[in-house]
Formats: structure tokens, sequence, C-alpha cells
């Protein structure tokens, strides 16, 4: 003879279904009795129809869905957190636990067990702004912006990190160099173009390498030749149109990008030991880009 596990709650569901199939209650107030939305309530009527009383019994299954976290699993993440990855945001340490060590977690289980041994503080929810939508097409609209920032933690002097981001598709590309120079943004420009050809728009901000920023006056007068940089004639000569953004906001896709790069790229170079801009350049054109634009992770 089966056995069936009988809750109070499925016996005050088959009262009030047995109810609405007599016609004393509609389905909308039996939702209201159960405490259920009323797409859920239909679908117990339609199982309680079909299958009887067993349709509407909760089914556990036979074995848990997640791997049983051990004390040992538990105190060898916490030794990993501490020693190597103290730093790291949960996304990335559980990417590191999951690829390096075997540990597979989700999130939440992850970030409870940091909370709970002291590992990690909540944050407290930011004001989130609507963010525009993305271009239908790739090669439609290209940003591009430069990020001062002490890239390598052993090398005192900050670095900067020239990058391009297609704004439909994510796909990015990006360089180190000691300055943001009119030169260093060209030389971006000509490797992406010969990765991904020419696009139709390129979105960047009012920086003197992209629009001319002085103006006539009595000390000095600006000729005619003056007002375009060489970054817009360049582009006019290849048919991309230049896009102004009036604040940091605007291109806020590419500000996201830095933000990432600034946590996860500079971690992720530490394991690695790089010890100059030389190996850094390396190791961002031949693995972390192909990574980041292989599995489009965005934070």
């Amino acid at each position: 003879m089966k056995r069936l596990n009988v809750t109070e709650v499925d016996l005050k569901r088959y009262k009030v279904l047995t109810d609405v199939f007599e016609g004393k209650i509609d389905l909308k107030r039996a939702s209201e009795v159960l405490g259920l939305s009323y797409r859920h309530t239909l679908r117990l009527r339609d199982r309680f129809k079909k299958e009887g009383f067993e349709g509407i019994i909760r089914k556990y299954p036979q074995k848990p869905p997640n791997e049983k976290i051990t004390s040992n699993m538990r105190q060898m993440i916490v030794s990993l957190r501490e020693r190597l990855y103290k730093d790291f945001n949960i996304f990335h340490l559980r990417d590191k636990l999951e690829n390096v060590h075997g540990i597979k977690l989700s999130y939440e289980s992850l970030r409870q067990i940091l909370i709970r041994e002291g590992l990690y503080e909540p944050k407290k929810k930011r004001k989130v702004y609507r963010r525009r939508r993305r271009m239908p097409k790739a090669g439609m609209l290209v940003q591009m912006d430069s990020s001062q920032h002490r890239w390598l933690e052993h090398i005192s002097q900050p670095w900067w990190l020239v990058a391009m981001i297609d704004d439909a598709e994510g796909y990015v590309y990006g360089k180190f160099y000691p300055s943001d120079t009119t030169w260093a943004n060209m030389d971006v420009l000509k490797r992406y173009i010969k990765r991904r050809g020419l696009f139709m728009a390129l979105y960047v901000d009012k920086a003197s390498h992209f629009k001319t920023t002085r103006h006539g006056g009595i000390h000095y007068e600006v000729s005619v030749e003056q007002e375009e940089t060489r970054i817009q004639k360049a582009l006019k000569q290849l048919n991309i149109n230049i896009v102004f953004a009036n604040s940091p906001q605007a291109k806020g896709r590419i500000e996201r990008l830095f933000r990432f790069f600034q946590d996860r790229l500079i971690k992720e170079m530490r394991l690695k030991g790089i010890k100059n801009y030389v190996e850094a350049n390396k190791f961002l054109e031949e693995e972390f880009l192909p990574w980041y634009n292989s599995c489009q992770v965005f934070y």
C-alpha cells in the first residue's frame, strides 16, 4: 500500500479545492484563502482534477538538490579566502573555487558562508539608474575611453588602459600605455579595426585628442587646420562618425567595464605573477580579453 506524507497545508488545499469543485466558492476566493496567486491556484485545481488528492501533495526529491556543505569544505573555503582570495568579490571567488579547486557552490550559498564566518559584509543597496538600450547590431556604435589606475599593485606609477567596447554585443579590445596620448588612442583604434573591421560611429568624451579644446583669444589664434584633431581627420577618411558624450554617465557601458577590470583583471595578474607592463599587455591580449569576450560576463 502506497504511503503519502500529508501536511496540514495539503489538507487545507484539499478542503478548499473540494469547495471549488462543488461550486461553493470561486477560484479567486480560493486563492485568497490559500494565500496563493490565482495562477498557482489554477494549476493546483487542474492537478487535483487530474490526479486527485495525490496531485496537490508537494513532491520532494529523492536526493538533495545541492551537495551538502561539509565542515571540511567550509574550512577549505575559509582558508582559501584568507590566503589567496581575500579581496575577491563573490562572483570572482566562486569562479576560482570551481575552476581551480573543484568546489562548486551557488552564489548565495557561498555568500552565506562568508557572512557567517565574518569574511563578507553585505553592502547597502544603491540607487539603480535606467540604462540606455544597446544598439541592435554589432558595428553600429563603439565606445572608447581610457582609465588611469595602478594596474600592477607592486608598481606605484599608474598606467592607462585604453579600451573599446562594441555597444551591441560587448566585444572588448584594450591595451596598457604609460600615458593617454593621441598615438595611444590611434594605436588601439587601428588594432580594433584590424580585428573587427570598420564600424559606423565612435562614442567618446571630449578629451583633447578627440576634440579641439583650444579657442581663439587675445593671446593666440586657432587656425582652420586646428579645428579637427588627428583622430577626427582619420575617422572622417574612414567614414566613421564621432559622437561626443556630455557626461561620464552617458558612457555607462565602458565605465562599468573599467570598474570590472579594476577589480578582476588586477587580481588575475597578481595570481599570474606578472611583473611589468610588457607581460601585462601579453596577458591582457592572449588570455584575459579572449576569456572575457567568450563568456561576456558583465558585473
